[in-house]
């Protein structure tokens, strides 16, 4: 666990005995299921390079959302393995998003501003939402970290859409949509080094406390 959280967060048994937190993820995985499947289409419709990177996103969220539901009330070393692995996905996903946007630079799309504006304000609303029903366990264990950081990653790259909307409307260009989709993808990885480290200190700490 990081310096600044020790005995006073909350640990995943704990987490586990909070029906609260396990409303919260359900929520937050019926959100994301559905914002994916709208997200698509809206990026196809739109020729969008950062609602098509969004939309994956929406996508492992809802897998991971999912997965967190999986591991309440397990051992606590599979929460920690499980945070391990949002960690590398999140990681992986700002990559991936990274090669969408060169290649759409490359092919010279053009997408279109209204489509992602509508779209992007209605996934900024549907992530600030359950980013606020998250607030409350930020300080938790790795896991739940994981969860809180994707909410808030998500809502802030939400807004970039909307912003890059207005910017491809003014200029004409795609280039908004592409800085955007690379801004996106910058906040994956390095919310996703985030989540790996948290991982990484919780597994160092139960090994403090097994052999202590």
């Amino acid at each position: 666990m990081s310096a600044h959280c020790h005995d006073h967060c909350p640990s995943s048994a704990q987490e586990a005995r909070d029906p609260r937190w396990r409303r919260v993820l359900w929520v937050a995985l019926v959100v994301n299921a559905a914002m994916f499947f709208v997200e698509l289409a809206g990026g196809l419709s739109a020729d969008s390079a950062s609602l098509l990177a969004d939309a994956v996103d929406f996508a492992a969220d809802a897998l991971n959302y999912g997965a967190s539901l999986l591991v309440l009330g397990m051992a606590a070393h599979w929460s920690t393995r499980l945070a391990s692995v949002k960690g590398a996905l999140m990681v992986g996903y700002g990559l991936v998003v990274l090669g969408r946007a060169a290649w759409s630079a490359w092919a010279g799309s053009s997408p279109q501003p209204v489509t992602m504006g509508g779209i992007g304000l209605l996934a900024f609303t549907a992530n600030l939402t359950v980013a606020a029903l998250l607030y409350r366990y930020r300080g938790g264990s790795a896991n739940a970290r994981s969860v809180w950081l994707c909410s808030r990653n998500d809502a802030l790259g939400n807004l970039a859409i909307v912003l890059a909307a207005l910017g491809v409307f003014g200029t004409g260009t795609a280039w908004p949509d592409l800085v955007v989709a690379t801004l996106m993808a910058s906040l994956g990885i390095s919310g996703g080094w985030q989540v790996l480290r948290y991982a990484r200190d919780e597994r160092r700490e139960g090994r403090v406390h097994v052999h202590g």
